[in-house]
């Protein structure tokens, strides 16, 4: 179950924000993103991907910003009382907040659609 929703996500983003130049994929080992199945999306693709090593978090410290700015921001103002609700909410911080109207500092205080 992991990878496939793990696999739509990487779709979706793709969809949305087409690949034009080189692009490094860091991530956990997370059977999502070892898996065959997720590694076959990246081939022909201009994608190198990079895991972190084993037991290290500083190896993936972007992403685990963000999920902590994303629970701090978002997740611990809300009571979901539903997977589909909880799922929304995501989409709806990520899409409609992060990329579009927060401003990052180092992106030079532009959000990283203007970026």
């Amino acid at each position: 179950m992991a990878e496939a929703t793990n696999m739509a996500a990487w779709q979706m983003a793709v969809g949305n924000r087409p690949l034009f130049h080189s692009l490094l994929f860091h991530s956990d080992r997370g059977v999502q993103y070892a898996c065959s199945a997720f590694r076959e999306q990246l081939e022909g693709m201009p994608v190198v991907q990079s895991m972190s090593r084993k037991g290290n978090c500083w190896d993936n410290a972007v992403a685990e910003s963000f999920f902590k700015t994303m629970k701090t921001e978002m997740v611990y103002h809300h009571k979901f009382t539903t997977m589909a609700e909880a799922k929304l909410a995501v989409f709806e911080y990520i899409e409609g907040w992060y990329n579009r109207k927060r401003k990052h500092s180092a992106l030079g205080y532009l959000t990283p659609c203007q970026s």
